[in-house]
């Protein structure tokens, strides 16, 4: 099972940036800014969707785990 992560960039990514980012999805919220969510296998690969981040030189706004990716997905809220 992975957890399932949110992170919010500051601007708009493009979508064909999903691929470096571990296939997460990219949407936009209302403020214009870029949504990345889905499954993260471990810590290591989150370090390195946030290495990547920090490489390109994007803004950072949150990074939230909103749950467990599993046939019964389980949301928290912490």
């Amino acid at each position: 099972m992975a957890d399932r992560y949110r992170i919010v960039l500051k601007g708009q990514l493009d979508t064909d940036w999903n691929t470096w980012f571990e296939n997460l999805d990219i949407q936009y919220n209302d403020s214009g800014n870029t949504i990345l969510s889905g499954p993260v296998s471990d810590s290591a690969a989150l370090h390195g969707i946030l290495d990547r981040i920090r490489d390109l030189n994007l803004e950072l706004i949150s990074v939230n785990r909103i749950g467990i990716d599993s046939d019964q997905s389980i949301t928290r809220s912490d």
